[in-house]
């Protein structure tokens, strides 16, 4: 299981890193190792605090086009993803899906309706097999107003995603479909310790599709276009931007 990595504060001991058994279908189990303090919401928790969410935690694997959470169920606490890829989705009054975000494996949503005491606002479909662990409203809820770490990213990271949500609009507004799949691939890359530029986990065509309000064919005729100009680089599960200038020119254009 990868998650992306923060150090612990001063003083904290070793990371703590447990078994915990899974169920995986069926009567099957699964024996994982947990780090909590790689999922970056938790890496600054005190060892009393990280007692107390290890305790507290459910683990879940779903599968692929499973749904994990379903909109406007009650809100059943954070969930963190701790392997594979979550895609929100929010369902229209007349029944349409529209894709609003991707979430990468350490990240968590259910925050917000949390705090306004609302239901699920999307739902959250699952483009792989995925794990995630699940921390109850009420632990939920103390730790926000317990941990000044928390709070802290709390805010961080509530600050980001309305820069991201803005972001995403801008995109959704942009007419000419190639430049706005484009912007969407520059929207979710990451940059590796290496300094190259990745998407990671990539998503389907289709999941591309409905996420930008688009058609399959357009995405993959645009990336096949991209691959041969030598733009980008594909394999199984990944994208590597081997041009970024040439690809920031085609999301100017």
């Amino acid at each position: 299981m990868s998650l992306p990595h923060s150090s612990p504060e001063k003083g904290d001991t070793t990371p703590p890193e447990f078994l915990q058994s899974v169920p995986s279908g069926g009567r099957n189990k699964v024996e994982i190792t947990v780090n909590l303090r790689k999922i970056p919401l938790f890496a600054q928790l005190t060892d009393a605090e990280m007692k107390g969410v290890q305790e507290n935690l459910r683990f879940r694997f779903f599968e692929k086009r499973a749904t994990v959470i379903q909109q406007g169920t009650p809100n059943g606490g954070i969930v963190f993803l701790l392997s594979g890829q979550l895609q929100l989705v929010r369902l229209t009054e007349d029944g349409r899906a529209i894709s609003l975000d991707l979430i990468p494996e350490g990240g968590f949503f259910g925050e917000i309706s949390l705090l306004n005491e609302q239901p699920y606002a999307a739902s959250a479909i699952a483009l792989s097999r995925v794990l995630v662990a699940i921390l109850p409203p009420a632990q939920a809820l103390h730790l926000f107003a317990h941990s000044p770490s928390v709070a802290n990213y709390l805010l961080r990271h509530m600050a980001r995603q309305l820069q991201r949500d803005a972001e995403f609009k801008a995109l959704l507004g942009i007419t000419n479909t190639s430049r706005r799949i484009v912007n969407f691939l520059w929207l979710i890359k990451k940059e590796t310790p290496t300094k190259q530029l990745v998407v990671e986990n990539l998503p389907t065509h289709q999941d591309i599709a409905n996420t930008i309000n688009t058609s399959r064919e357009t995405v993959t005729r645009l990336l096949i276009l991209l691959t041969q100009k030598g733009i980008i680089q594909r394999d199984a599960h990944r994208l590597i931007i081997l041009d970024p200038e040439a690809l920031t020119r085609m999301a100017l254009e």
